[in-house]
């Protein structure tokens, strides 16, 4: 991590990932570039969705590989940069074929090493094979839902999950939010780490810096009045006068609660449920 000098208030806290000594590359590779429109949590409506989002600097999007579709033809890492769009860092793969790719850089990685995607390929970091043929206790990242339908799960910087068990015809994933759910064992993921796991370190400074991001304000439910949030009103500051927190459309909201669909599709395949972070 790098840290500044207490020049102005700002810079006395913020602290952000060395990216000179990681970034192999100054400008994204054009081919795999394209402007795209970014949805700041509207839906087709141009309704708000998702709060907070919206402003930020404009950015082009890096056409990055989920699909991993080219099997047996060993690739080697020509760059590592930096994505506007991801935590991660992403590298310039080429294939012996000359065709390149982006994909999302694994840990420990470098310029010069070489990934492969096959049935039967070495189960060492970057490589990709099915979840059936990586050994129990392995660390795996861009993990699939089902076969090649493209990786869905655990793409963000420093994650990984773990194969705890494995029941045919599915495997025991420990993720990252420490749940425990059954992915299909025919199903493709890489092995090891993502990249760049300082980012969650990182300390944004300002208030400025998080609107660059895209980012908007957040303000608290205890500060509005009662027409807009469960927790509003009260005369001078007030707690919230509930025993369990609200959402603003009155759905509870962390602080140990379950918050998960009770009847979401996908609850047949959790085996344990992710422990949540009580404050005590």
């Amino acid at each position: 991590m790098k840290s500044h000098k207490p020049t102005t208030p700002t810079m006395r806290h913020t602290t952000v990932v060395s990216y000179r000594n990681v970034l192999t590359a100054k400008k994204p590779h054009k081919a795999l570039t394209k402007g795209r429109k970014r949805d700041v949590g509207r839906n087709s409506d141009g309704r708000i969705t998702v709060r907070h989002q919206g402003g930020g600097h404009k950015r082009s999007y890096r056409d990055i590989d989920f699909k991993f579709d080219k099997r047996d033809i060993p690739a080697k890492i020509e760059t590592i940069e930096y994505d506007p769009n991801r935590s991660s860092f992403i590298s310039l793969i080429c294939y012996k074929d000359g065709e390149r790719r982006y994909v999302i850089t694994p840990k420990t990685m470098k310029v010069g090493d070489t990934m492969i995607t096959g049935e039967n390929v070495e189960s060492k970091p970057g490589n990709r094979l099915p979840m059936k043929n990586i050994p129990q206790g392995t660390f795996i990242y861009n993990i699939e839902l089902k076969r090649d339908g493209g990786a869905k799960l655990v793409r963000s910087a420093g994650s990984y999950a773990e194969i705890v068990a494995k029941d045919a015809p599915y495997v025991h994933l420990k993720m990252p939010s420490s749940e425990i759910r059954k992915v299909h064992e025919d199903a493709w993921a890489s092995v090891g780490v993502v990249s760049n796991e300082e980012f969650k370190l990182r300390n944004i400074g300002k208030a400025g810096r998080s609107r660059w991001l895209g980012v908007r304000p957040t303000v608290r439910g205890s500060v509005m009045n009662p027409v807009d949030h469960p927790h509003g009103g009260g005369e001078g500051r007030q707690g919230r006068g509930l025993r369990r927190a609200k959402t603003a459309w009155g759905k509870p909201s962390g602080k140990g609660q379950k918050t998960r669909t009770p009847k979401k599709y996908s609850n047949v395949f959790i085996v344990s449920r992710r422990k949540s972070k009580k404050k005590k």
